[in-house]
């Protein structure tokens, strides 16, 4: 039973990572009607490093997009600096300063904010579902028939990439919010296209799920058993699998239709929290 519910979680993984709809929230109310047989403090290295799944996913689809070794015929410079391609660094730059507040929080601040805990994390969850589907309802409503000042990630500024990694942070500190609903709803108000604000958010993910991950498993000093680890890697592999679809309908989804909807389930989601789960 618990490889199948490995199974679950990791296709509920790959679903809503991809969707500004705080795959965290999913988890636990997955976690609330199906439990992981495994022990308290596994779940919580569990619920972040079946992450790795949908991000090598992710990884593999943008491979071109993101890798910056190569020759190409825009290259960062002569000698070794021809096999950087210019294009590609400076993304990664815009990349990396995105993921600066988050890194800051983590490493400096995380324990200063302890008051969201197991009794009242549902309600947190169900409150942020529902303010943030409310803000992504008004912000598609405000830039509805606006024509966006940027199309490409090319063109998003060091400053913008800073503001996104501020957005970012709400994400880290309250949970239910989504980090890429965050990062989204403040690219757009910023001018981004839809597409745009999409792709940038999955590519600044890669560092941050990679980091998230790495962190989980640096603090977890219990025991283990054979079968906890065997679930963990069937949850990676199923949220991989469903996250090779679902990368790529997202992509293609927002090239033609608004956020609405995700606003809409959103608060569905809350609701449902707040009235059953709480």
């Amino acid at each position: 039973m618990n490889i199948l519910k490995a199974i679950l979680f990791g296709i509920i993984e790959g679903i809503t990572e991809w969707m500004p709809v705080s795959s965290t929230a999913h988890m636990k109310i997955l976690n609330a009607f199906f439990p992981l047989d495994v022990s308290p403090e596994f779940y919580d290295v569990f619920e972040v490093v079946i992450q790795l799944g949908a991000i090598l996913a992710l990884v593999l689809i943008f491979f071109n997009k993101i890798w910056p070794f190569g020759r190409s015929r825009n290259p960062l410079g002569e000698g070794i600096l021809s096999y950087i391609r210019k294009d590609k660094f400076f993304l990664w730059i815009k990349i990396v300063i995105a993921c600066l507040p988050v890194i800051i929080f983590e490493l400096l601040l995380d324990d200063l904010f302890t008051f969201i805990n197991e009794k009242n994390e549902m309600i947190f969850i169900g409150i942020a579902l529902i303010l943030v589907g409310i803000v992504f309802i008004v912000v598609e409503f405000l830039i509805k028939g606006k024509k966006f000042a940027i199309d490409s990630t090319r063109q998003i500024t060091c400053l913008q990439a800073l503001i996104i990694g501020l957005a970012q942070l709400i994400a880290a500190i309250f949970p239910g919010v989504s980090r890429s609903g965050a990062t989204i709803i403040a690219s757009l108000l910023l001018g981004i296209s839809r597409p745009a604000a999409t792709e940038f958010t999955f590519e600044v993910a890669i560092p941050v799920m990679f980091g998230a991950s790495l962190m989980e498993v640096l603090k977890f000093s219990g025991s283990v058993s054979f079968a906890e680890i065997l679930t963990l890697i069937v949850g990676c592999v199923s949220a991989f699998a469903v996250s090779l679809f679902m990368i790529r309908f997202v992509l293609n989804y927002i090239k033609k239709n608004t956020f609405t909807i995700f606003g809409i389930y959103r608060i569905l989601m809350g609701l449902i929290i707040l009235i059953f789960l709480r």
